[in-house]
């Protein structure tokens, strides 16, 4: 019998592939603009780099999700363009006119848009995907 992995499977396989993925990629933030690159190309550059490394591995991991890679990969990246565009304005309101530090402003943005992205993927990118029930460690 084929049933949709329960939502709590998908939520904690989503925070391991982001929790990962993210400890890189805020560490990598955080040594670019020391080198002096400007905030929004540094998360610009991250921000790439993360959508590509995390796109098979909620596909196939988290989501289950079996269809053919052409039907998911553009909403997929469309939803991370929705995310970057969330993103940057929330390093725009909390720095710009709010004044808090952009390490700060963009530690909280990761974790805003890990949960739209969530809702994103779970509802539209890899809505309908199906799998069989495995036990969470699989």
């Amino acid at each position: 019998m084929m049933l949709r992995r329960p939502l709590a499977i998908q939520v904690a396989r989503f925070a391991v592939v982001g929790v990962l993925s993210n400890v890189v990629l805020y560490a990598g933030y955080l040594a670019l603009t020391w080198l002096g690159m400007p905030v929004t190309p540094a998360v610009t550059l991250l921000y790439a780099l993360g959508a590509l490394q995390t796109f098979i591995l909620n596909k196939r991991w988290t989501f289950s999700c079996r269809a053919s890679r052409r039907s998911t990969v553009v909403r997929y990246y469309v939803s991370y363009a929705c995310g970057y565009a969330l993103n940057l304005v929330t390093l725009e309101i909390g720095m710009n006119r709010l004044g808090f530090p952009h390490q700060h402003v963009q530690a909280v943005a990761i974790v805003a848009v890990a949960i739209f992205l969530f809702l994103l993927q779970r509802s539209w990118v890899f809505r309908g995907a199906e799998a069989t029930l495995v036990h969470p460690t699989q």
